[in-house]
């Protein structure tokens, strides 16, 4: 009886320290994808073109109704153009998906993981995460505002921190009126 009664004392004692010292990882929130929308703009010398592309999957994580954490991957074959029709929609699509661009058939996916979360308000943050597009990782901050199932976020990505230096005046000189900026924007409208 004396065995027992320390066998469960020290059983007790465990699970207390366990519990205790654990971290909880938070409520995880799967991103509707199908509600949700990613939009792109980059920018030339002579204006500039935007589209959507979809989110494959994601998930933001909260603690105690404060977001903690997150994750995405983007579907790159989805990039797609909603300035332009016809011929020239599909020779710009064809281009971004090209090895010029994204490389989308070496490259599908692309990745963005949250690292460090800050509270800058009330529903809003700062995030910190790296970003992985054409198999290249860089470190993205960005803000993003939360109300009940839904967020919104903007990015701004330096493309040539992803080895896509198509039009670059970084790499190319005399590009004159064909140069296309390096910072393109993305936006999200994201439901969970």
């Amino acid at each position: 009886m004396k065995n027992s009664i320390k066998n469960l004392a020290t059983v007790v004692f465990v699970a207390f320290i366990t519990f205790s010292f654990t971290s909880v990882e938070g409520d995880r929130k799967e991103i509707k994808t199908e509600n949700s929308k990613v939009v792109w703009k980059g920018y030339k010398v002579t204006g500039s073109h935007q589209g959507v592309i979809a989110i494959k999957s994601g998930q933001l994580t909260f603690n105690e109704d404060r977001l903690t954490g997150g994750d995405f991957t983007i579907d790159m074959s989805t990039i797609s153009n909603t300035d332009l029709e016809g011929e020239y929609k599909e020779k710009l699509e064809g281009h971004l998906k090209s090895d010029d661009f994204f490389g989308v058939n070496n490259f599908p996916i692309a990745t963005l993981v949250f690292t460090k979360v800050k509270s800058t308000g009330k529903n809003s943050y700062e995030v910190t995460g790296d970003i992985t597009i054409k198999g290249k990782t860089d470190i993205v901050t960005f803000d993003i505002s939360i109300y009940g199932n839904k967020a919104n976020a903007s990015l701004k990505i330096d493309r040539t921190k992803f080895d896509v230096r198509y039009g670059s005046t970084s790499f190319f000189d005399g590009l004159k009126d064909k140069a296309i900026y390096d910072d393109f924007d993305l936006v999200a409208d994201l439901e969970f």
